[in-house]
């Protein structure tokens, strides 16, 4: 039988398209061709184009149709031994031990409370976590700046009216001691789509798990380590990755509360931050070409490292 299917297979390969196979496989281009063309123009191109640059030593205010200059691996060099990228890419990964947890963790909490059985009105409140998701975040930035002022902002305000004394009161976003706490509580307003994944990965398990656990005697810790996290370890995994790919993208929020600029004491100097001021505000697009393909380097490096260790901790139930 195994043979004969063999075959089959065989002749299948071997055979060629018919006019019907055809005109679907047109059709199945014509409608994916937008999509392709979109990745051609403004993904496959410019990232050809950035590489190209690494090697020249084009401003911006040259043009794009000036002289090109093969500068060779000089940018490369010039990256290598400027301790501004290693110092950004340290805050990168500094802010990250604070705020990758917390981006992680606390979806998964709200997840928790809004799957569960006992919480009444979950839809109503499934839809206020998510509607702040929805709020431009260019706008979520300015009403933050308004609550995390150091002197009249509405934080400080309540917590100067809980007694707390003025001289100790946060300098949120103008402290460094402050700064990566205060953006880590922006980011929590804004976990609203990583929390509706999770809820979706919940609703996924299996419900006959539970019922065994129960019967087995398992509390709710137990179940939770030994059945929901094994089950929903997917949906994390993918949390994890798109997270780890913002952080190191991270740059929207220093650049409006702080313009740019750095400040506290260099504290908030990310190093998206830093690409976007060399290409936009130095306007060495050769060099920052260069720091962006660094950049595409490491994430692909950590991405790589998580995907292999995806195999110890992440449950696929058709797999062995």
């Amino acid at each position: 039988m195994f043979q004969e299917l063999r075959t089959i297979q065989i002749k299948t390969k071997g055979e060629k398209l018919t006019p019907k196979a055809r005109r679907e496989a047109r059709t199945g281009l014509l409608l994916i061709s937008p999509w392709l063309i979109g990745f051609l123009v403004f993904t496959l191109i410019p990232m050809g184009a950035t590489l190209v640059f690494t090697f020249s030593d084009l401003k911006i205010t040259s043009g794009i149709l000036s002289q090109f200059n093969f500068v060779g691996l000089e940018n490369y060099v010039r990256l290598i031994g400027d301790p501004q990228i290693w110092n950004s890419l340290g805050i990168t990964l500094k802010y990250g031990l604070i705020a990758l947890p917390v981006s992680i963790l606390f979806p998964l909490a709200i997840a928790l409370l809004m799957n569960s059985r006992s919480l009444k009105g979950s839809t109503l409140f499934r839809s206020l976590f998510y509607m702040p998701y929805v709020v431009p975040f260019v706008a979520a930035v300015f009403i933050w700046g308004g609550m995390l002022n150091p002197s009249n902002g509405w934080i400080n305000q309540a917590l100067s009216s809980l007694g707390v004394p003025k001289g100790i009161l946060p300098g949120w976003v103008q402290s460094t001691t402050w700064v990566y706490p205060a953006y880590v509580i922006m980011g929590i307003w804004g976990i609203g789509n990583m929390m509706l994944i999770m809820i979706s990965g919940l609703q996924g398990v299996p419900t006959e798990l539970y019922d065994a656990a129960r019967v087995d005697g398992a509390g709710w810790w137990k179940t939770l380590l030994n059945v929901t996290l094994p089950m929903i370890s997917p949906v994390i995994f993918y949390n994890l990755v798109l997270s780890i790919v913002a952080l190191f993208q991270f740059f929207l929020v220093p650049l409006v509360f702080n313009n740019g600029t750095g400040e506290p004491g260099g504290s908030t100097m990310f190093y998206n931050l830093l690409i976007y001021k060399t290409f936009f505000t130095y306007q060495d697009m050769s060099y920052g070409a260069t720091m962006a393909w660094l950049l595409f380097l490491v994430i692909l490096v950590v991405t790589l490292v998580l995907f292999s260790t995806a195999k110890y901790w992440v449950y696929y139930p058709n797999e062995r």
